[in-house]
């Protein structure tokens, strides 16, 4: 039955005479106003405010019939039979009454929809426990109890039923255990006479039914949804109320079964109950799960009361919607950096390499006022003038760096001709613009010898249905679906069905041997079949292709993957524009919106769930050029932050109040210390001045780039190139080779000052601006002049002010 219901005449008028002599306060209001409690031991949540906040741990409850219903101190209502009974509230002589009905008190306890829940809610099933692999004590369940037939013969059936006791239900070691009447090492997780416990008992005596029916949940609401808190007068509280809602509309209270998990401890706790108490300033979730759905409870605990923001233009989408969180937030940002900042900065996260002396020189003599914008245009050739657009390859030499990683383009893989062929389509890809849709689909749909179509080579290191689906999905989709494979996603609405859906895509992809390039071996050539299909690995189900959260294909085509190709890139496919944006995000404000960046999980909210969604849209209309992406982000107020945080946002770690220093990558760091020093890499097989951001493959052997973290391309996880820090890397700089041997190179850059005979003035602006991208102050000159005047040789000073240099946070770190 629906959640509406009209109480018989005489009751409606009994209610009516008692809510007119009632005291009433018009602050105090209660939700649900009104409840139906369906089925045996049915249970729903009361919320109390007065006006300003949540006061239903403060106030008082009481039931007029606690033969039909009871409520606790919590505010939580319990089905006795039924019937019809009024909850009244009261707070400071202020009252509120609740009708509530009772009906189905009576029905089956059923395995599936009242004890499998309660499993999950213990915790019961998960991998720390009895869905380990092999279980805990001779007992396994299945994890999140996907498997609720498996489970139930567990329980109910096996070791010739000596979980349950049916003549005795409290002498069941199934309640015994968790009880702790008899030893648990799991410790006490169903306390006697609690509603859980009774629930289970009650499953018992009467059978312990399984149905068999699968029970499917369409959505979960959480009350509120959304609150802006304060804490300046102490901890903020407030209960939560999670509704279920079924496929046949029923919608039911499921706060007690619900499990509660705070996304930032030091922002804010919520206790097994839902009971949230913000304790931080800033802004944290709580993620509810209950029966494979997922839902989140945003709170905004502001910095300040008030904050004086300066005025931004309003034709960025990125500002627009900064500025407004700023706001919210009670957050003044750093001021803007200094030109010499904002070119390194600019010109590192662009194109993966510092300005040249000359460069930098140019651009903080000028005065035009525009000159940031008119830096980024020429860095990303969007001037229309060949004569300034010269950095377009160097442009499309480092991002093919970013996504063969990620694609993970690797000889070891694809053999060397396959690799080159993949690399050469992505940097072409690249120095044209392709529009990121058309990029994407020519790889999920390419086919051909990987020799000669790059693209095909996809399915070459993802040489089956399920790594294409799960590269497939993380890459372009942010959606971690490796937990689906095996279970119900934990922290998403993502099911095994979903996971094999989504595979059926690519069974059909196959691959078969050609000698057409004999001298560089058999190569593999892609492609597809009439036949083949993934089935469901519990039910053996034939699963149709189906987009994530979508409808199954109504018609078989030729090629399953051209379907994919258009949801994938759909506009009105929110999943792939958020996660690309989100992506372009992180690598240049150094966080993005969601943290991780490729884990954009419902239950793992934006920071800035506007300015993403913004972002995602225009990104989509401008046709996904990656180009004009980046432009917005680069040429907004918000990129051209200080990194320099102030007392106000020095605590700020998730909205770019400041700008966010991060490591320079591997490849990008060792062409910086080549170009300071004048002295190139030379890389295996490859002329002298490649780049390393131009290595087509992991394979090339460098100690410096392999200390600095190069990743080896063997995940589509970001987190493969770790930004962290070591001591071998601090190690390397500070008494390695690399460094010394390029400074003291003939040809270098030290070398060519000394020839040079320029005034140490002019010599040391060099240095700094080679290194650091900066003239150096006074102070700065006076200490190294004393430090060369007292080295035994002026090539010695030089070096050793040098090597100070590159071994500074500013060489390092894009700041």
């Amino acid at each position: 039955m629906k959640n509406a219901y009209s109480l018989a005449a005489t009751s409606c008028a009994w209610l009516i005479a008692v809510l007119a002599a009632a005291p009433v306060r018009s602050e105090l209001t209660v939700s649900p106003a009104e409840t139906v409690l369906d089925g045996p031991f049915a249970q729903a949540q009361l919320l109390a405010s007065n006006g300003k906040q949540d006061v239903t741990r403060d106030v008082t409850f009481g039931s007029s019939d606690t033969r039909v219903a009871t409520v606790d101190d919590r505010g939580r209502i319990t089905a006795v039979a039924d019937g019809e009974a009024l909850i009244t509230v009261t707070s400071d002589g202020a009252s509120r009454l609740v009708p509530v009905q009772v009906q189905g008190s009576g029905g089956v306890v059923d395995f599936t929809r009242h004890i499998r829940p309660i499993l999950n809610k213990a915790s019961c099933a998960t991998a720390a426990c009895h869905a380990s692999q092999y279980g805990k004590g001779g007992f396994k369940l299945s994890v999140f109890g996907f498997d609720p037939r498996a489970d139930y013969e567990a329980i109910a059936r096996d070791s010739r039923q000596r979980r349950v006791n049916f003549a005795s239900p409290d002498q069941s070691l199934i309640l015994r255990k968790p009880a702790m009447t008899m030893p648990h090492g799991g410790g006490r997780k169903l306390p006697l006479q609690s509603h859980h416990y009774q629930t289970f008992r009650q499953w018992i005596a009467t059978g312990a039914q399984f149905t068999g029916d699968e029970v499917h949940i369409d959505s979960l609401r959480v009350e509120p949804a959304e609150q802006v808190v304060s804490i300046d007068d102490g901890p903020w509280f407030q209960q939560l109320r999670v509704v279920a809602r079924y496929p046949d509309g029923v919608e039911r209270d499921v706060t007690g079964l619900a499990k509660f998990d705070s996304m930032d401890d030091g922002v804010l706790s919520v206790d097994e109950d839902g009971v949230v108490q913000v304790h931080g300033k800033g802004q944290a979730a709580v993620m509810i799960r209950f029966e494979g759905q997922t839902a989140v409870s945003m709170f905004v605990s502001p910095f300040a009361r008030e904050v004086t923001l300066d005025a931004w233009p309003d034709d960025n989408v990125v500002d627009r919607y900064a500025m407004a969180k700023f706001r919210q937030l009670g957050l003044k940002p750093s001021g803007p950096c200094d030109d010499a900042t904002f070119i390194r900065r600019a010109f590192l996260d662009a194109i993966g390499g510092l300005p040249t002396p000359d460069e930098i020189r140019e651009f903080l003599a000028s005065t035009d006022p525009d000159k940031r914008v008119k830096l980024v245009d020429r860095l990303l050739g969007l001037t229309g003038d060949s004569s300034l657009d010269i950095y377009n390859d160097r442009y499309a030499a480092y991002w093919t760096l970013k996504w063969s990683d990620l694609i993970r383009n690797n000889s070891n893989s694809v053999g060397e001709q396959g690799m080159w062929a993949m690399h050469n389509w992505i940097r072409e890809s690249f120095r044209v613009n392709k529009p990121f849709d058309a990029f994407v689909r020519e790889l999920v749909t390419a086919k051909g010898s990987i020799y000669s179509s790059g693209p095909a080579n996809y399915f070459r290191i993802n040489n089956d249905s399920t790594a294409l689906t799960e590269s497939t999905a993380q890459l372009f989709l942010g959606v971690r679906l490796e937990c689906a494979k095996c279970h119900h996603h934990p922290f998403e609405s993502y099911s095994q069905a979903d996971y094999y859906g989504l595979a059926a895509f690519f069974s059909r992809v196959g691959s078969k041997t050609s000698e057409e390039f004999g001298i560089f071996g058999r190569e593999t050539v892609v492609m597809t079949r009439s036949t083949g299909d993934v089935s469901h690995p519990r039910t053996r189900q034939r699963m149709t292709p189906t987009p994530l959260g979508g409808s199954p294909l109504a018609e078989e085509p030729l090629d399953r993957r051209m379907p994919l190709a258009d949801w994938l890139t759909a506009k009105d496919n929110p999943l792939f524009a958020r996660s690309i944006v989100n992506r372009y995000l992180g690598y240049l404000m150094g966080r993005g919106l969601v943290e991780p960046i490729d884990d954009m999980r419902s239950t793992n909210p934006p920071s800035n769930a506007e300015m993403l969604d913004a972002l995602a849209e225009q990104f989509a209309a401008s046709g996904y050029d990656l180009k004009q992406l980046i432009r917005t982000v680069m040429t907004s107020q918000l990129y051209q932050r200080s990194s320099s945080p102030t007392k106000e946002n020095y605590a700020d770690s998730r909205f770019y109040s400041f700008y966010k220093v991060k490591r320079i990558p591997a490849e990008p760091l060792l062409d910086a210390v080549d170009q300071a020093t004048g002295a190139p890499t030379k890389f295996t097989n490859l002329p002298l001045g490649t780049r390393a951001i131009e290595l087509p493959d992991a394979e090339y052997a460098n100690y410096f780039l392999t200390t600095f973290a190069k990743p080896r391309r063997a995940s589509v996880c970001e987190c493969e190139r770790s930004p962290d820090e070591n001591l071998a890397q601090a190690l390397h700089t500070l008494n390695g080779d690399t460094l010394s041997t390029k400074m003291s190179a003939a040809q270098g850059r030290l070398q060519g000052l000394l020839k040079s005979k320029r005034p140490l003035p002019e010599a040391f602006d060099e240095i700094y601006l080679a290194t650091i991208c900066r003239p150096p102050t006074a102070e700065e000159i006076k200490f190294a002049e004393e430090l060369v005047n007292s080295s035994p040789t002026p090539q010695q000073g030089f070096e050793d002010l040098m090597w100070a240099l590159m071994n500074s946070k500013q060489f390092l770190f894009v700041r």
